[in-house]
């Protein structure tokens, strides 16, 4: 609306501006990141910055106990009040842009039965970089997804040069910029290789290689998240393979939509699954190194990796042979 009425500038005044600035750092002074074909040059809102009220002060000068009266009258009627201001002001705005290019990465194998549908296994293999001479390794999050997608691929590899013949295609999609707003993923959905249509399910693997305090004496678990938010069937075929195989315990605790971490809009089978493909997200939970320069491969508990890796094998391989659909 500001925008619309041609403000130039909204000013936010922020009484403690020390602790917004430290509690959101990097979201108000640090570079973000969006993919180029999403990014519109039309403007739709004014620009902003905040404030603090000793700023406000100085900017608002004699007249402050007007502006105070005006609010007053404001939060009393509900109606507006203007306060004309005269003051010298001068706000320098600018935008510095980078351009930077990254890839997905995709592989598949092909059905023979049914070679309009596809299964995608998704991972993203970014992470956080480095910081100052801080290194953010990212064994678990994500090396140990990216690793199982590239063990699961040589295994379906392996089984199509032994000639078993799939019904489905089964793709294997690494992609980008999950720790920069799901952005490789995005980008798939928004651009796929394979009609959306023809997408039947995304298993998507976000950290599988570490074990979190509820379960440190019992490794054998893991957090499935949205298996049956769009196909009940999905989620019946995950519980009968692990009845069958695999017996982990499968925990739906950030399944549970009122769960406030929110996680399953945190990860890439989000972009699938908004697009109405039925999908199932692998994740071990947090634990102390997350999104620290700690998370580190000498951590990773392969035991138990391996054994979630075996789960998912199953889990692909129905849905590559199923009759019918999820849906």
């Amino acid at each position: 609306m500001a925008f619309q009425k041609g403000v130039a500038l909204v000013l936010i005044i922020e009484e403690d501006i020390k602790t917004l600035l430290n509690d959101n750092r990097r979201k108000l002074i640090g570079a973000q990141v969006s993919m180029e074909d999403t990014t519109s040059d039309t403007v739709t809102i004014a620009n902003s910055c905040f404030i603090s009220s000793t700023v406000a002060r100085e900017i608002i000068g004699k007249k402050e106990k007007d502006v105070i009266k005006a609010r007053e009258k404001i939060n009393e009627k509900g109606k507006n009040k203007r306060v004309n201001l005269k003051t010298d002001l001068v706000v320098n705005q600018f935008k510095e842009v980078d351009v930077i290019s990254s890839k997905n990465v995709i592989g598949f194998i092909p059905g023979d039965e049914k070679p309009d549908e596809y299964i995608v296994v998704s991972a993203h293999y970014d992470h956080l970089g480095k910081k100052g001479d801080d290194i953010y390794n990212g064994a678990d999050d994500n090396g140990s997804g990216t690793s199982s997608v590239l063990t699961l691929a040589n295994a379906f590899s392996q089984a199509d040069k032994d000639r078993v013949h799939f019904k489905r295609n089964i793709v294997f999609l690494l992609v980008t910029g999950e720790e920069k707003g799901l952005l490789g993923s995005e980008f798939y959905t928004h651009h796929p290789i394979i009609p959306l249509e023809n997408t039947v399910a995304d298993v998507n693997i976000d950290m599988v290689g570490r074990v979190d305090d509820k379960y440190q004496h019992n490794p054998n678990y893991i957090y499935v998240i949205g298996s049956d938010r769009i196909s009940q069937k999905l989620h019946d075929m995950n519980e009968a393979d692990n009845q069958k195989y695999s017996q982990l315990v499968l925990d739906y605790t950030y399944n549970d939509e009122a769960d406030p971490n929110r996680y399953y809009y945190r990860s890439d089978h989000y972009n699938f699954a908004k697009n109405g493909i039925p999908s199932v997200f692998f994740f071990n939970g947090t634990h102390a190194d997350y999104h620290r320069p700690t998370d580190t491969v000498d951590k990773i508990n392969f035991e138990k990796m391996e054994k979630v890796d075996r789960h998912i094998f199953h889990l692909i391989w129905s849905l590559a042979m199923m009759d019918g659909n999820l849906k």
